[in-house]
């Protein structure tokens, strides 16, 4: 199991001390929200990766139907080459009640969805470094003469992890063409809460079952911890080892506008992840 960090606020110098002192306190990756307007996640990742050298930076999440795909390609590419390859790239159709609609953003899913898929191909195209042609419902490339930008320093490239809604089809066929998971239930009502330990024993099977790709799978489990019980802590992990769950990503999302979230925030990564013993793994 690895732990990362999810930033709930802050701006780029914030997310630059509080990724070193992540790194320093044993977490394995630091996460950064991407809103529609506000402090830009790309130049936070950028002043994090500046001062640290082993942890993992990503964003939670990036909803790719409002971005330029080839502009995301870039700044990902970029931004993994700087740091030398610890760049997560994680992906979904976003909130729309974080100013899609105040914006002029597209708004339904249906269409947020083919802009998701057309993203991700477009992306990882781009990502290998040569001109490439594109032809969608939503965007058409041809390929150009210009300079092509240089691959990502993960030779496989950057990972993907993708928002998937367990037990949609379509969903979960998207999330098996890449690196990871970030799950979530839909219930007949289509009412949307976390899975269970057992539903996600039935994603990870379900998952393995239909996926091609070689490479590493990550599945990711979201939740706050206490940082000064240890133990507790641990209980709260505990029941998603064997599930498939790779990754335990803190969210302390309660502290976004609180007058003193950096200092809490920085007081709850120095107490380190909410870690289970070595034994338990196995």
């Amino acid at each position: 199991m690895r732990y990362g960090f999810i930033l709930p606020g802050g701006d780029a110098r914030d997310a630059a001390d509080l990724a070193q002192v992540a790194e320093q306190s044993g977490w394995d990756g630091f996460f950064v929200w991407e809103p529609v307007w506000g402090v830009d996640a790309w130049v936070s990742l950028t002043a994090a990766a500046m001062v640290t050298e082993r942890i993992k930076l990503g964003t939670m999440l990036t909803p790719l139907s409002r971005m330029r795909p080839w502009k995301l390609a870039s700044e990902t590419a970029t931004l993994d080459r700087l740091s030398g390859g610890r760049v997560i790239l994680a992906v979904g159709l976003g909130a729309i009640d974080s100013g899609f609609a105040a914006f002029g953003e597209e708004t339904d899913r249906k269409i947020r969805a083919e802009l998701l898929d057309e993203g991700l191909e477009i992306v990882t195209a781009l990502w290998k470094g040569e001109p490439i042609s594109y032809s969608g419902k939503h965007y058409t490339i041809t390929p150009t003469p210009f300079r092509a930008a240089p691959p990502p320093a993960q030779p496989a490239g950057i990972p993907i992890w993708v928002a998937g809604a367990w037990p949609r089809p379509k969903s979960m066929r998207r999330v098996a063409k890449y690196d990871g998971l970030l799950p979530g239930v839909f219930d007949a009502d289509g009412a949307h809460r976390n899975p269970t330990p057992d539903e996600m024993r039935e994603i990870s099977a379900n998952i393995a079952e239909n996926r091609t790709r070689a490479t590493p799978f990550d599945i990711v489990m979201e939740g706050e911890t206490p940082g000064d019980d240890p133990a507790k802590a641990a209980d709260m992990v505990r029941p998603w080892i064997g599930t498939g769950v790779t990754w335990w990503l803190e969210g302390m999302w309660s502290q976004t506008d609180a007058p003193d979230g950096v200092a809490i925030v920085r007081r709850r990564l120095e107490q380190g992840p909410p870690r289970v013993d070595d034994e338990e793994m196995i």
